[in-house]
């Protein structure tokens, strides 16, 4: 008989010892090794939100348009009106990528296109959020080149397109990339399939791929820190195959759209194990499953590798009795694998027989967030460097002097890789395959993506500047929220929703929990502003490397980055708004206050060399006056574009609408009592640059005071292809744009 694992192997499993007491409580005796396993992947981090679920719990989640809470089903589900609704959600590939770029990423882009399609929704547009380290380390290079070919390749070869992202650079993500894949799809409201078990003796179904030993114990994998040793989890990187993915969609939609599903869902995370345990808990049911009857690609499998599994382009499928022969028809037509491994059973234990032996007994609930999966609240404490990144002194750092220091940061920043333009990135993306992207040719603040048949459209974007949360979290990340508010106004549409990708570093320092928690504070505060309720998404901790005979240490985190997910909606096309600048002779306005403020500007930080400073200036009240403003401009029919100032200032918010309109643009001075760098370069929030026809001048300036708004003129367009401050040429659109397109290419190829 073999022998029953002890107390050390359920630690090198990554259980604490508290919990082993546990699982030999729940089963009423020691777990075998299968069942240890279960539980180690279902208890992980990335299962079972143990150290996050509680303030998790705190973020607001109602709207009347929600139509599936956050943690109800595989993703976050909208109501758009006239019978259609949007399935949404964003999700991290983080430390697969770290190892295994290529394939990290592209199965980051499978796993998030399966949680919209398993709805009954067919997903329409990707976006995606990415962190690497320093761009001129060869490292950063290898890496940066596998994630971008592995998005492209899995994306475009799946057949939605990509529409839309961010690309950052700091040192601090040199070893922990962070890879966020966002997905939306249509379905219509009634026919959304969930993720649920139920109905004594109805079959079920693995459905797909075969099942290898690719990602084993990757849910576990991706619960701990960065090490020497993580290039010994290769196994644990999955392995992805758009094609299959394509034939799994169409063939999902179609058993779906055939009535006889009672539930489905995809196997992502802790592959079968997590599908059954799930969806048997929600419904309350119980499963037989015999694991020797799973399609394999390797002889010889063990029970745990067959459970634990994360083989990509796999589903379980919850049948009603009766009808397996229609069901099975389908995946033939598709040529995929169907197999019936299982059937549901009253109770709410999970029985796994391999040649007919018992060989793992558990009860669903146990193992599931929301049951009886553990949940901590972790210790917090504020680090040392929040006082210090406070005491800031503008007064310290000198301002630009004159115009030749004028045209040397303009230069710096354009070329700057945080802020140049990343089509070396989007162009390796098919950003038209489906042909319901709106605004390839004239680039808005967000993407916008017809729902065909109708005048819906979805504007999308994702947002975050980790820089700010590090420097504050409740602030940084309010900014995120905002940000992303601001793209979608700015746009034309009307803000919906959020999902959220929160990457943090190891949740068992207090200091980096301290940043978690000020980040779901300050999320809560900008949703309950702003009427976005958080519909789901995902939580990624152990961002986080370990230098060797070092401890881990808040420093040695990535910037914590909450990137956040937004939906809008936009009704009709008369109010779609672009960034560029139309015409020769048209006004260029700011809206919103200028102040003096450098905190946490990408200028202050890679310019001056200034690390340590608060968040940039942020009033969460003044902000949302700011997009009334803008709505009643839009509608108003009263500017022709509109560009928000963010990263880099107000001088590159110009420059890129300049950019993309062949325009010039003469600039008025910085007004009186402003430090220079602070106007041009301070990324104070709640600004928006605006263009007007002079012969809209009047009647937009008589709306902005009714609107009793704050705002200054900037200056107009030119037709000379030029950026001028007063009598001075900054840089010619020519340079700009050598800098601004060249930098990717130049450190890429």
């Amino acid at each position: 008989m073999e022998a029953l694992p002890t107390l050390e192997t359920a630690r090198k499993l990554g259980l604490l010892a508290e919990e082993y007491d546990q699982i030999c409580q729940i089963l009423g005796r020691q777990p075998n090794f299968n069942e240890l396993s279960i539980y180690s992947v279902m208890w992980s981090e990335h299962c079972s939100y143990k150290n996050s679920i509680l303030w998790l719990k705190t973020l607001p989640k109602d709207s009347p348009r929600m139509l599936a809470k956050a943690g109800e089903e595989n993703a976050g589900l909208v109501d758009l009106g006239d019978g259609l609704a949007c399935a949404f959600k964003i999700e991290s590939h983080n430390h697969p990528s770290a190892l295994e770029p290529y394939q990290g990423a592209a199965t980051g882009v499978g796993g998030i296109n399966r949680d919209i399609f398993t709805m009954g929704a067919r997903p329409i547009a990707q976006l995606n959020s990415l962190r690497f380290g320093n761009l001129a380390t060869d490292r950063t290079k290898w890496i940066m080149r596998g994630v971008v070919k592995g998005i492209g390749d899995y994306g475009n070869a799946f057949g939605v397109p990509t529409v839309g992202g961010e690309v950052y650079f700091d040192d601090c993500y040199e070893i922990n990339p962070l890879v966020n894949a966002f997905s939306a799809g249509i379905v219509e409201v009634g026919k959304v399939a969930r993720a649920i078990s139920y109905g004594v003796g109805n079959p079920v179904f693995i459905v797909g791929s075969a099942t290898g030993k690719d990602g084993i114990g990757g849910a576990a994998f991706a619960s701990e820190d960065i090490s020497e040793k993580s290039t010994e989890k290769l196994p644990a990187v999955q392995v992805g195959d758009p094609f299959q993915e394509k034939l799994l969609l169409e063939a999902t939609l179609e058993v779906i759209a055939s009535g006889h599903v009672v539930g489905i869902q995809d196997m992502g995370a802790a592959g079968i194990i997590c599908s059954t345990s799930e969806m048997s808990a929600k419904g309350e049911h119980g499963m037989v499953v015999w694991l020797d009857k799973v399609p394999t690609r390797q002889p010889n499998m063990k029970p745990f590798e067959i459970l634990l599994s994360e083989s990509q382009e796999r589903m379980l499928v919850v049948v009603e009795k009766g009808h397996e022969a229609v069901i099975q028809a389908i995946f033939d037509k598709w040529d995929l694998n169907c197999v019936q491994i299982g059937e549901v059973t009253a109770g709410e234990r999970l029985h796994f027989y391999m040649h007919g032996q018992l060989v793992a007994d558990v009860p669903a609930e146990s193992l599931v967030l929301g049951g009886g999966a553990p949940q901590y609240q972790r210790e917090f404490k504020e680090p040392a460097y929040y006082q210090e990144f406070k005491k800031f002194d503008l007064a310290t750092v000198p301002d630009v002097n004159g115009p030749d220091e004028l045209r040397q940061v303009a230069r710096h920043l354009l070329a700057h890789p945080n802020l140049c333009s990343r089509a070396w990135v989007y162009e390796q993306y098919d950003s038209m395959v489906g042909t319901a992207n709106v605004n390839a040719t004239e680039p808005c603040d967000a993407a916008i993506v017809n729902v065909k048949g109708t005048n819906k459209n979805l504007v999308l974007t994702v947002d975050c500047n980790g820089r700010y949360v590090k420097a504050d979290p409740e602030v940084g990340c309010a900014i995120a929220v905002a940000e992303a508010a601001r793209n979608v106004v700015c746009s034309g549409g009307e803000p919906v929703a959020i999902t959220n990708n929160l990457n943090f570093g190891n949740p068992y320092l207090p200091e980096v929990y301290w940043q978690f928690v000020g980040a779901i504070k300050g999320m809560s505060r900008a949703c309950l502003k702003f009427s976005t309720p958080v519909t789901g998404g995902n939580v990624s901790f152990y961002n986080q490397s370990v230098p060797k005979n070092a401890p881990a240490s808040v420093e040695s985190a990535v910037f914590p980055t909450p990137t956040i997910g937004m939906l809008g909606l936009l009704e009709g096309w008369e109010n779609k708004m672009s960034l560029t600048f139309k015409q020769p002779g048209d006004l260029i306005y700011l809206i919103g206050r200028p102040v003096n403020d450098l905190a946490s500007s990408e200028y202050l930080y890679s310019y001056r060399g200034v690390k340590a400073s608060p968040a940039p200036a942020f009033d969460l009240d003044y902000e949302y006056a700011v997009h009334q403003v803008i709505k009643a401009l839009i509608s108003g029919k009263l500017i022709r574009s509109a560009h928000d100032v963010a990263d880099g200032g107000l001088f590159v918010a110009v420059a890129e609408s300049a950019l993309h309109g062949q325009l010039g643009g003469q600039l008025n001075l910085a007004p009186a009592g402003l430090r220079h760098d602070a106007f041009w370069f301070g990324e104070a929030q709640s600004r928006v640059v605006v263009t007007v026809a002079p012969a809209q001048q009047a009647g937009f300036e008589a709306r902005l005071a009714q609107l009793n708004a704050d705002w200054l003129a900037l200056g107009q367009v030119t037709a000379q292809p030029q950026l001028t401050i007063g009598h001075d040429l900054i840089l010619t659109l020519a340079e700009a744009a050598e800098l601004h397109l060249g930098t990717l290419p130049g450190y890429l190829g």
